[in-house]
């Protein structure tokens, strides 16, 4: 299988993810969750890179990420490879943690493109078919084919103010901000934390994706005309 397009852009906006190998579980704890986390905000100041977003979902993680020195794969490979040593230590155990490498789609850092790239990590924890947001009944419902029960869209806001493992509690306000964590920049383009939780509200209660990610698979990049043709040259 080819490997998957890499394209470092200085200042470059990224949606990143990555997965446990035969989507084995590659956060089985609380203590895993924190040391990743730990990781990541070394991974920051190692590297230079600002972490906008993430969400850790037992056997993937997506991360939101902004790279001033063009240098995400670097970044990447160093969390992935420092995490994996950890976590196979910790278990006694060798062989690979993640299914390959990561993948990322580059986002568009005009407009709102990277607003949505955060609302759709932020839904993670609901996009499940325990909250009634498996990929099928996600899409029926978006269309209006399944009705809406207002009793499920309050269970699913509740997970999301109660998810440990996700910047949505600092960007909403439930939570305190890491200091490795960038939340101004896309709380400013989406009007505030009021206006930020009323998004991800709406996307909720409609049962629908952010812009752009309706159908974002196997997408090398996201964002306006103009900026895929340049991603293409």
């Amino acid at each position: 299988m080819a490997r998957p397009v890499r394209v470092d852009v200085r200042g470059g906006w990224y949606h990143v993810t990555a997965r446990g190998i035969e989507r084995r579980a590659i956060f089985e704890d609380g203590p895993d969750h924190e040391h990743f986390l730990g990781l990541l905000g070394a991974m920051g100041e190692r590297y230079g890179v600002e972490v906008h977003a993430y969400v850790l979902m037992g056997n993937h993680y997506h991360l939101l990420l902004r790279t001033p020195q063009a240098n995400a794969s670097a970044a990447l490979q160093w969390l992935n490879v420092s995490y994996s040593v950890w976590f196979n230590r910790k278990r006694g155990r060798v062989g690979h943690v993640f299914q390959g490498r990561f993948s990322s789609v580059l986002i568009d850092g005009e407009g709102s493109w990277a607003l949505s790239a955060s609302e759709y990590i932020h839904l993670n924890p609901i996009r499940t078919k325990k909250m009634g947001l498996g990929k099928a009944s996600n899409r029926a419902e978006s269309q209006g084919r399944i009705p809406l029960d207002r009793e499920v869209v309050k269970r699913r806001l509740k997970k999301l103010r109660e998810y440990r493992w996700s910047s949505y509690r600092a960007y909403a306000g439930y939570g305190a901000i890491p200091e490795w964590l960038t939340t101004k920049s896309l709380l400013e383009r989406g009007g505030g934390r009021k206006a930020y939780r009323k998004h991800i509200q709406e996307h909720v209660t409609r049962g629908d994706s952010p812009k752009g990610y309706e159908d974002v698979a196997g997408r090398v990049a996201l964002g306006s005309q103009t900026f895929l043709a340049k991603v293409k040259d």
